[in-house]
């Protein structure tokens, strides 16, 4: 993967209204645009979207491809890897208690989104939660504990109401525990509460 400080010369895209600090290191054919901002520290892999209105705080690692809509707010302790899609007015946090006179700094809490995972627009992501491959994230959840590769979860707190493939189709297992992607014809097994595809 090639990174480019953001001292270099550049080999992404910045909209002149977004702001980028020294520090950072972005991948080749990333794109940002309006008003967004790029905090020292951080890494963003190559061919990332960054939506208008977007800040990417200190020490916060996205992987290859990412796509983070408008109006997100992407905190330290935060890292998403290869294929995350952030929909629009999505929130992280990253302090469990946080009081506006008590500084929490070290206390952060990391939140770890997994290759593929989808959150839909304006959910929650309690920070200190890991969500596995592929899940998608109802827009408007929140959710409050670690999600499963694969689980397709909505509701306040959310829960699981049924599993997705790799390409965002809802999974049913037949009695065997096994499914087919209806877009893809990828196969998939259901064991001891684990989805996975049929050839791993």
């Amino acid at each position: 993967m090639m990174f480019l400080d953001s001292s270099s010369n550049m080999d992404y895209f910045k909209h002149e209204s977004a702001y980028i600090d020294e520090g950072c290191q972005i991948g080749r054919g990333t794109k940002i645009w309006h008003f967004s901002h790029i905090m020292s520290g951080c890494t963003i892999g190559e061919d990332c979207n960054i939506g208008q209105n977007v800040v990417v705080s200190p020490q916060v690692v996205l992987g290859r491809n990412c796509k983070i809509q408008n109006n997100v707010s992407v905190y330290t302790g935060v890292q998403c890897e290869d294929d995350v899609f952030l929909g629009p007015s999505m929130v992280f946090t990253n302090v469990i208690n946080p009081r506006s006179a008590v500084s929490r700094k070290d206390e952060y809490k990391p939140t770890i989104l997994h290759r593929g995972a989808s959150v839909g627009a304006n959910a929650t992501i309690v920070c200190g939660h890991e969500l596995g491959e592929y899940c998608l994230i109802g827009a408007g959840s929140v959710v409050t504990k670690d999600v499963p590769a694969f689980a397709l979860m909505v509701g306040n707190p959310a829960r699981r109401i049924g599993w997705v493939s790799r390409h965002g189709e809802k999974l049913v297992f037949d009695a065997s525990g096994c499914a087919t992607c209806p877009a893809t014809g990828e196969k998939y097994v259901l064991r001891n509460g684990t989805v996975r595809l049929d050839n791993e």
